[in-house]
Order: structure tokens, then C-alpha cells, then sequence
């Protein structure tokens, strides 16, 4: 009898293996680091948290994450151990006025200094070093035209210069630099996953809505800067391994509200990347057990 018990048992443990070997390939070859890389877009990049979710139904490991702007503010929370949640119930209830402050001057329309309140309902870590998944934040040097990337050291100073749209937001003084936001040089931080030490990117895009007839100076600068990052994306784009990116071209910059189906977006453009990023895992841990 416990013989055929025991036969039995040994059954089930083959066909479990070989399940897995089917799913992700050979359990003995290491499985490939994910980077993550999540783009900016102000109330947009609240589809990044439906993203996430799929990610962590499918047992998609994320091992780096790198971030611009909203992509590192999502990105913070997330490495930090924050559930997504929590970050969906705090997007519903988000305004202008939890990061941002209207302060007119020659440098910007506002300060965002706000920012680091806003993080703090998040998580309570305040250093890179505390976070649970190692992120790479995305700036840029506005004097010296070239992103900058953090990945030590506070994380505040960091976020907030991240976030710090040019003409909207004052730039950041840290660091011996002028900052704005990472966008600007790096729309798709790519390059921030690969230099934490990613081996498969997945990368996400938040392409913008049209404005036909701006009415604001927020909205001239919006649209001129979606021009000019409409010239740069073959780069990132070739370095990325997958691109996702949700349908979230109806929703306004500011569009909080919405919140619920921006995730939906993010979810569903997430769905159909699952498949693509199973098999590429499969392919890259076959070829590394060669």
C-alpha cells in the first residue's frame, strides 16, 4: 500500500516538473532578470498600477524597476512593498493640489514640492537603500542636456526632480545640478533597468492624446514636448525587449478621476504582453542552460 502511495506521490512531483519545465523552462538554469521600465504621464501612469497587477497574477517576477516622473513615483511604491491597492485607492483621490502649488516665477508655474507628502502616504522608507526592489530613477541635467539617473541616497530629492515638468514645475537644485523631469532625455528609462542589471526589459508607454486647440501654457508645453518625444523613441524602443502600451490617449494629463479605467487600460494592455513575455523568459533561460 505505501508503495503505491509513494508511486503515486512521485507521479504527481514528475508531472509538476514537468509542468514548470513546460511554463518557464529548466528549474536548474537561473531565470532572467526582469527590469522594468515605466514611463511618465502625469494622472496617465496610473495605468502602470493595472500593469503591475497583471504582472503579479501571472507570477511575472520583477526583479528592477526603473522610473520618469509618475513612472517613478508608481515605481517608488512598488519597490518600496506598497500594495497596489493602496496606490489605486490614492489615485482616485489625487489633485493638482497633493503635489503641486502654484507659485509663479521666472523658472516655473508651480512647485512640487508636495511631492514628498504625497510619497509618504505610500511608504514610509525615505532612502533607496530601504527599498525592497532595487529602482533607478530617471532625471535630467538641464545644463548639461543628459539624464541622470539615482539609484542611492534619498529618495525625495530624486522623485520630486523626476517629476519636475520644464516651464510647469521649478527645476530641483540637488546634487550639484539643475533638474527637471526625466522625461525629457529619457521618456522610457530602458537604460536605467539595464544598467541595475536587468536581462529582459518590459517596457511601458503612456503615449498622450492629441491637443488640437490648446488653451492653457500647460497644454502648449505638453503638446510641444509629445512632438519632440515622438522623434526619440526608436531608441528606446530598441533596446526594450516588450513594450506595453495601454489605450490611454482619451485621458487628460489631470484626469485622477478616472482612475478605475486607467488600471483597466494598464490591465488589459498588460494581458496581452503575458504570452510574449512567457516565452521570451523560456527562450533566455533554455539559451543560458546551454
Amino acid at each position: 500500500m505505501n508503495d503505491k502511495v509513494n508511486t503515486t506521490l512521485q507521479w504527481l512531483r514528475d508531472a509538476e516538473q514537468k509542468f514548470r519545465e513546460l511554463a518557464y523552462g529548466d528549474a536548474t538554469s537561473p531565470r532572467p532578470k526582469i527590469g522594468l521600465a515605466l514611463a511618465g504621464g502625469f494622472a496617465r501612469g496610473i495605468a502602470h498600477i493595472g500593469v503591475l497587477r497583471v504582472f503579479r497574477d501571472a507570477g511575472i517576477a520583477i526583479d528592477y524597476v526603473a522610473g520618469t516622473s509618475v513612472g517613478a513615483l508608481i515605481g517608488t511604491g512598488f519597490c518600496a512593498g506598497t500594495s497596489l491597492e493602496l496606490m489605486e485607492e490614492a489615485g482616485k483621490h489625487t489633485t493638482f493640489a497633493d503635489f503641486g502649488r502654484w507659485t509663479p516665477s521666472w523658472l516655473g508655474l508651480a512647485t512640487n514640492q508636495r511631492m514628498e507628502k504625497y510619497m509618504a502616504r505610500l511608504t514610509s522608507a525615505t532612502m533607496f537603500e530601504e527599498l525592497k526592489i532595487p529602482l533607478a530613477i530617471s532625471t535630467t541635467d538641464i545644463n548639461a542636456g543628459m539624464t541622470i539617473y539615482y539609484s542611492s541616497g534619498p529618495i525625495a530629492p530624486a522623485l520630486r526632480a523626476s517629476c519636475a515638468y520644464p516651464g510647469l514645475f521649478v527645476p530641483i537644485q540637488y546634487d550639484g545640478r539643475t533638474l527637471v523631469d526625466g522625461f525629457l532625455t529619457s521618456p522610457i528609462p530602458v537604460e536605467g533597468a539595464l544598467l541595475l542589471g536587468a536581462d529582459l526589459v518590459v517596457a511601458v508607454f503612456l503615449e498622450s492624446g492629441g491637443i488640437e486647440n490648446p488653451r492653457t501654457a500647460v497644454d502648449i508645453i505638453s503638446r510641444s514636448f509629445n512632438i519632440i518625444q515622438g522623434h526619440s523613441e526608436i531608441s528606446w524602443r530598441q533596446q526594450a525587449d516588450v513594450v506595453i502600451e495601454p489605450d490611454v490617449t482619451s485621458f487628460g494629463w489631470d484626469d485622477f478621476t478616472k482612475t478605475p479605467e486607467l488600471v483597466a487600460a494598464g490591465e488589459a494592455a498588460a494581458k496581452k504582453a503575458v504570452p510574449e513575455i512567457l516565452a521570451l523568459l523560456r527562450r533566455r533561460k533554455k539559451d543560458s542552460a546551454v
